[in-house]
């Protein structure tokens, strides 16, 4: 009964990787595109004059931007996993911030 309990913990684990990397950063890249895309203006909008022009909005790029340094932090946390593993280290968050340190 306790592979059972323990296979359960493995593909939840597994799972939750799976939709935090492999969909919840390309989620949040294209969440950015979108909101770049806001914030340099819509050919929708009407200006008061009646002549269809994009009007900018500063907080789409802010928004845009943070989403892209999010997902380059992740991406960067995966590489030093990655490279980490690799040299029989582990990556430690036991103080806040990424440390690579002994196993």
């Amino acid at each position: 009964m306790h592979n059972l309990g323990f296979a359960l913990d493995g593909a939840w684990r597994v799972l939750l990787a799976g939709l935090l990397l492999g969909a919840g950063l390309p989620a949040l890249f294209a969440l950015g595109v979108r909101s770049l895309a806001y914030g340099a203006g819509r050919d929708a909008e009407v200006d008061s004059s009646g002549v269809t022009g994009p009007t900018t909005h500063p907080i789409g790029k802010v928004v845009a931007y943070a989403l892209f340094a999010f997902v380059v932090l992740g991406v960067l946390l995966g590489i030093a996993f990655i490279v980490a593993s690799g040299f029989g280290k582990t990556l430690s968050f036991a103080h806040g911030f990424p440390a690579i340190v002994d196993k």
